[in-house]
This record gives structure tokens, sequence and C-alpha cells, in this order.
């Protein structure tokens, strides 16, 4: 079984009381949401799957290949890659650090494609996940044009996943007590 495959993240956390998916997007939110989970949410016996979903250089369909070429200004190389998800990889394991010093089981889940709030969704669904926490930018009604609370992501996942959504917002990005200047100083 390869180890990123629902299958294998299923059987090594079934011993788990709850399973809690944690998005991330390698950001500084998604690291915020990771320490918040373990300070907040998180309790004994829980295992959390991280979930990262890595945007894809085209799209791919079933039967018709790419729909949009690469740019000729960017080549893309198999080196290139591969040492783009070598660094992904590392950059998630990085921010599962708080995780694992709190003693909490988890498993990194990768995946590739073009849509990541919908994939996002099909594998919170397809990895059995009963919560998914995920992390903010604090672009609220007013950072944005739109009427939207939320930024396009997380709105995405909480009217489409299966589970409760928690959306994390770290306090110095606005709304909450300490403004971005007064966190510096």
């Amino acid at each position: 079984m390869e180890p990123s495959s629902p299958r294998f993240i299923l059987a090594s956390l079934s011993s788990a009381q709850r399973r809690v998916g944690i998005a991330v997007d390698l950001s500084d939110e998604s690291a915020h949401a990771v320490q918040w989970a373990v300070q907040n949410y998180l309790r004994p016996g829980d295992a959390v799957v991280l979930v990262h979903v890595s945007p894809t250089s085209g799209l791919y369909g079933a039967d018709w290949g790419s729909l949009s070429p690469p740019p000729l200004t960017e080549p893309t190389t198999k080196a290139a890659e591969d040492d783009f998800d070598a660094f992904t990889a590392a950059k998630a394991e990085e921010m599962a650090a708080p995780l694992a010093e709190a003693g909490v089981p988890f498993k990194i889940h990768i995946v590739k494609d073009h849509d990541m709030k919908e994939r996002l969704c099909l594998e919170v669904e397809r990895l059995g996940l009963g919560a998914v926490i995920m992390g903010s930018r604090g672009f609220g009604a007013a950072r944005r044009p739109s009427k939207a609370r939320l930024g396009s992501v997380s709105d995405y996942c909480v009217h489409h996943c299966v589970c409760p959504v928690v959306v994390v917002r770290r306090a110095d990005v606005g709304g909450g007590d300490e403004s971005p200047k007064a966190a510096a100083q």
C-alpha cells in the first residue's frame, strides 16, 4: 500500500477515537491552525490527518489529456516537479511538529488537483474524517469586495464538506485583540 493512500491512512488511524483533518496549504495561517488544534481542539485518543492539496500545472482529463499546456516561459521538468514535491513534503512535515511534540498520532496526506477546494472536500469524505480544521487568511467582509465572510476555500468547505469545519483565524490578522502593528512591537 502507498503511504498516502486512504486505505493506509485509515488502517493506521483505526484505533483513534476521532480522526480529525487539518487542511494545510503550507502558509503561516495553516501552521497557526495546527497549533490551535493542539492547544484547543484535540484530546487524548484523537488522530490527525494533515491534508494538503498541491496544485497541478495543467488540467488533465480522463481521456483528453492536458487542457492547457504549461506556459513556454516556465518549462515544467520532471526534476523541477520532484523538487517541488520534496519541498512540499518537507514543509508539511515541519508543520506537523506541534502534533509530534504533543504526542498526537498523525499522517500527512498530499494529493494533486487543479481544484483545491473541491478536492479537499472529496479527500475529507474519502478519508472518513470526523471534522476538518483550517486556517483563515483574514479576508473577511471588510477586506474583500464581495459580501462573503470567509475566504473562498474556507467558504467552499463550510458549505460542501460532509463533516463539521472549524475555521481558525489568527488574532493578529484582524478581528482580534491585537493589531498587526501592535503584535510586531
